[in-house]
């Protein structure tokens, strides 16, 4: 967005102050979280009460210990090994934007306040791809007196290992004014495994921060011999060029450390950064093409990561300072402090179930791993409910996650008339492992991924103005469509994307969809000029339009299949009407659907269906997005926040989950949270101004 003047600044500040987001306590606090593999949040209310871990909950530690007038106090992670565990310095303020985690302490007269900063900004492919998060720090004495203050942090090998046993290597050196010691397992199997819950056991982990002689160290150790010194971080042993490789079991883990002494610090605050970064070399397996990060296409190495990013440490945090203020305003403004809130909390974790990697063209593939499900890569009904974040902040990353369907699909090994499933299972890209895959019709989904994948272009083709991806494989489109012109009114006996739920005959939802995307091919057949291809398709979905109502039709509301009444089900799906302006259905079916749904509501949201009482919550979003009135909205979406801000179940946001309590049912760290943001793309306003911010 252009540069604001003095006066548009007041303004926005003054609308700000009325925009903001409700307080949350999120179920877990992202961290430094960039991809599947790094990714490092909290799970408790407090920093120091749990270790920190990876999305799956396992641990991956950090320590971060202040020490005041020669006591050491804790501020990040925790020691349940030490005999006289350091104590730990008291939480006092918490807050998270889109890009920041933000906390304050207090301790023995000094306050810390802290942020992990992740420029996570999407309309920058070249900052979002960096692997790394800043570490913020800032030490003043509160209490009138003089304080003596060393800060300390480390990461233990964990960070680069799948398991403990596996063993690890540091090294220390120097980039530009960097002091910087690295992390890595010793065994290095880039891209030799494929899975769900694996943690990376490949490339590099960095802690780095600004040269300063004899205040900044580095320093490599094991977690043994680093336990035997933390509380007297004034007599750290010497810096050693050792090259052994320590002793290392399931309880000693090699350990990389940094430490600053800040000096004196009096009520004038004394600030610094660390860098924490992950280098992994090579990210994704591609048919068989190992794909480099798109940070490193070009051909740049870890010590250009830290050394770009220290110079840019200041023109980040601001344009991240106001990219926070500018979204969490407009959040606000669309869906209300509870919608915004909900929102930042599902953020980050969008982006980080993502990789975005260089295709051999130099072209953006943006892949997503389903995480805590079955690890597939690029799942096409995981690329769908997850696609409005992207669809409003940048179309450029949904181009990327479509391209290597289209392609997989035209490529000859595709056999079957309908999208794909996947492309394989994290990190390896080499084909659908869902079902029977290329071999056979085992549970594929035919209907389910064809609508998505047709829908979905079309609203790219929206949000960007142009039809060049439909242009470009507008055989198989056409393909698609096809095959949902022949199938798609009444489903046979299929998987859709709430497979979970088991298998349906006759689904209304998945009918809908079917409907949607046809509507959805017409457009896009008039927009690359085919005319009467758009024509002929639109009649036929207007007809099918009237066959569905008739045969979906219960009385107050519409059936979860055809031939079950007294059923009924979230149709999300014909949010899309709304959003792409097809006129397709008659408004009275939105509105009967929505007034049943309000009478259908627990404490924590509306159930998926009539069969249980658990729901997903991208769904709820979608459906309340269906809403005429802001009251019927917030009836709907508020407690989708009530679940967020109280679920008993400590894990990154799951989007499976009980309506009556609140607990998980499964899923977590999921990129369809991405679908929340989907109510901002209800105003085109609002759209176009989102797709051209800078």
């Amino acid at each position: 967005m252009p540069r604001k003047s003095l006066p548009l600044l007041l303004a926005a500040a003054a609308l700000l102050a009325a925009q903001t987001a409700a307080p949350i306590r999120p179920p877990a606090v992202p961290l430094i979280v960039h991809d599947p593999y790094f990714s490092i949040w909290s799970f408790a209310d407090t920093l120091t009460e749990e270790p920190t871990k990876h999305w799956t909950g396992a641990d991956q530690p950090l320590t971060g210990i202040l020490q005041i007038d020669g006591k050491s106090y804790r501020f990040l992670g925790t020691m349940p090994r030490r005999a006289d565990p350091i104590p730990a310095m008291t939480q006092s303020a918490f807050r998270i934007t889109p890009t920041r985690t933000i906390y304050t302490f207090q301790a023995a007269g000094i306050q810390l306040d802290l942020t992990f900063l992740t420029p996570a900004l999407p309309h920058d492919l070249d900052v979002l791809a960096r692997p790394l998060t800043y570490l913020l720090y800032s030490v003043r004495a509160i209490d009138g007196a003089r304080h003596r203050v060393r800060f300390y942090l480390d990461a233990d090998s964990r960070l680069v290992n799948n398991t403990s046993e596996q063993q690890a290597m540091w090294s220390r050196y120097r980039a530009g004014e960097l002091e910087v010691i690295r992390l890595a397992g010793l065994e290095q199997n880039v891209l030799a495994k494929s899975g769900d819950r694996l943690r990376i056991d490949w490339g590099h982990f960095y802690l780095a921060a600004p040269a300063q002689p004899g205040r900044v160290r580095t320093l490599g150790a094991t977690s043994r011999t680093r336990d035997a010194y933390l509380d007297k971080l004034d007599t750290l042993p010497a810096e050693s060029n050792d090259l052994d490789i320590p002793m290392q079991n399931s309880r000693i883990l090699a350990t990389a450390a940094l430490t600053a002494d800040l000096g004196e610090v009096a009520a004038d605050a004394v600030s610094s950064y660390v860098l924490a970064a992950y280098d992994d070399l090579y990210s994704i397996e591609y048919f068989h093409q190992k794909l480099r990060p798109w940070w490193r296409r070009s051909g740049h190495g870890a010590d250009w990561l830290l050394r770009t990013a220290a110079a840019e440490l200041d023109a980040l945090r601001q344009r991240s300072v106001q990219f926070d203020e500018d979204l969490t305003a407009a959040l606000a403004k669309t869906g209300g402090e509870k919608y915004a809130a909900l929102c930042i909390v599902a953020y980050r974790q969008a982006i980080a179930a993502h990789k975005l990697v260089a295709d051999s063209a130099g072209r953006p593939l943006h892949l997503s791993k389903e995480n805590a499900s079955n690890g597939s890569i690029g799942t096409v009904d995981v690329l769908y409910p997850g696609a409005p974040l992207f669809l409003l902040l940048n179309p450029t990353l949904v181009e990327g996650q479509l391209r290597p369907i289209l392609d997989y699909a035209q490529s000859g090994r595709w056999p079957w008339p309908y999208a794909p499933h996947d492309l394989g299972q994290y990190p390896i890209a080499n084909g659908q492992g869902y079902g029977g895959g290329e071999d056979n019709e085992d549970r594929q989904m035919p209907v389910e991924e064809s609508g998505n994948m047709i829908i979905a272009l079309a609203a790219l083709t929206q949000a960007k103005g142009d039809a060049a991806m439909a242009r470009e494989y507008w055989p198989l489109i056409t393909r698609w469509a096809e095959f949902l012109r022949d199938k798609g009114l009444d489903p046979d006996n299929q998987l859709n994307t709430d497979d979970f739920a088991g298998h349906t005959a006759h689904n209304a939802n998945l009918s809908l969809k079917a409907i949607v995307a046809l509507a959805c091919y017409s457009r896009l057949a008039e927009k690359v000029g085919r005319l009467d291809v758009s024509k002929a398709y639109r009649a036929l979905a207007e007809d099918m339009v009237r066959r569905w109502v008739a045969l979906a039709d219960d009385g107050d509301h519409f059936r979860l299949t055809f031939d079950q009444p007294g059923t009924w089900s979230q149709k999300y799906n014909l949010v899309w009407d709304k959003l792409l302006d097809l006129k397709l259905f008659p408004p009275e079916v939105s509105r009967k659907e929505i007034a049943f749904y309000k009478t259908k509501q627990n404490a924590f949201g509306l159930p998926l269906d009539s069969r249980s009482g658990y729901t997903k919550l991208d769904w709820i979003l979608w459906t309340a997005t269906m809403a005429e009135s802001p009251e019927d909205f917030a009836a709907l979406a508020d407690p989708a926040y009530r679940f967020a801000n109280e679920t008993p179940t400590r894990v990154p946001l799951s989007d499976w989950y009980w309506t009556a309590d609140g607990k998980q049912r499964g899923f977590q760290a999921r990129s369809v949270v991405g679908g929340l943001f989907i109510p901002m793309l209800a105003d085109p306003a609002v759209w176009r101004r989102w797709v051209a911010y800078r």
